[in-house]
């Protein structure tokens, strides 16, 4: 185990300035995500922890190493593709023990490593098996045993899941999940998927355009948003944004719709800020125009405009909503989130 440290790293490719002086600490033996549109610069960020990018400016420490300069085998980093770059002619054994082969460690060594890792992710089955013979998700678990048998300092893991259906991205986000309680290794992932991100990480590192715009725990992601940014990206459905400005104690969105405030609300807000799920029907509430109606069997979707803004809402309730109709919605006010002109929160 160890920590890695981002100090001010920044990449080039040519005139395109792909990272942007990026500083941070990943403590031992954290799960941390980095997540974020494509084109951010996160895999590009994992990519250089490898060290199969090189780095313009900065530098980056795995323990109590500078690593800029050496060569990825001497960083004790295991890396795990997104399409995971198994050798269709080698065994399951044979692709967990490549690594170990090329070291000439012991045969009884490797034995007892790959033994290891096979029952930890339920391969002592497939040992014998070659790639083309596997699922997917047990092509992914070859993968992630390759990579513990390594023993290293830290796991890296870039979009793992991305090729899986759905049903097997739920198992397989738990799975490493409990890898990670079991082994203590600090491991680094990237997806562009957030529920990914809220659902595994300790720390979640959210970037755009080669800078990081906030690092926290998933729930302080949720709850505290730095910006629209940011509340926009975390959380599924998204949060919704209703333009408008606060007058006389109320926040106004086009003509006629008052939303209620928060106590302390500042006057420079000019965008309101709901989760989906903050949002309640009730009689007492602001008019939304219903666009289309989602069963989901354990709730009910509704896409509605509240003054011509679409919103989403999500109900617990099963609804007999028809798309024209018009329903009034409650924000539950502790919950809202208000933003000035330039995106910052300011309250909520």
């Amino acid at each position: 185990m160890a920590i890695v440290s981002i100090n001010n790293v920044q990449k080039h490719y040519g005139a395109y300035h792909a990272l942007k002086g990026v500083s941070v600490q990943m403590e031992d033996g954290e799960f941390v995500v980095l997540v974020g549109p494509s084109g951010c610069g996160k895999s590009t960020l994992l990519r250089m922890i490898a060290g199969l990018e090189s780095i313009s400016d900065g530098t980056i420490e795995i323990g109590s190493r500078v690593v800029n300069d050496l060569r990825p085998k001497h960083r004790d980093v295991a890396l795990v593709f997104q399409n995971y770059a198994l050798y269709p002619h080698m065994t399951v054994e044979q692709n967990m023990s490549y690594a170990l082969r090329l070291q000439k460690t012991p045969k009884h060594i490797i034995e007892e490593k790959v033994g290891r890792a096979a029952r930890i992710l339920g391969l002592m089955e497939l040992l014998q098996r070659y790639p083309r013979q596997l699922s997917g998700g047990q092509r992914q678990r070859v993968a992630m045993g390759r990579a513990i048998v390594r023993d290293p300092q830290v796991f890296l893991f870039d979009e793992p899941l991305s090729n899986l259906d759905a049903k097997l991205r739920v198992q397989m986000r738990a799975e490493i999940k409990q890898l990670h309680q079991r082994l203590k290794t600090t491991v680094v992932y990237v997806t562009h998927d957030q529920i990914e991100a809220m659902t595994m990480a300790d720390k979640i590192i959210v970037m755009r355009d080669g800078i990081i715009e906030q690092i926290g725990s998933p729930i302080e992601l949720f709850d505290r948003p730095r910006n629209t940014f940011v509340a926009g990206f975390i959380g599924s459905p998204s949060m919704n944004f209703i333009p408008g400005a606060v007058k006389d104690g109320r926040f106004v969105a086009g003509i006629g719709v008052h939303l209620p405030l928060p106590d302390g609300a500042r006057v420079d807000a000019v965008t309101y800020g709901i989760r989906p799920e903050h949002l309640k029907l009730d009689d007492a509430g602001i008019p939304a125009d219903v666009v289309v109606v989602e069963p989901m069997g354990s709730s009910t979707q509704i896409i509605a405009k509240v003054a011509e803004t679409p919103i989403t809402v999500i109900s617990t309730e099963r609804l007999a909503l028809q798309p024209g109709s018009t329903v009034r919605l409650m924000p539950d006010v502790p919950a809202v989130h208000l933003f000035d002109r330039s995106g910052l929160r300011i309250t909520g």
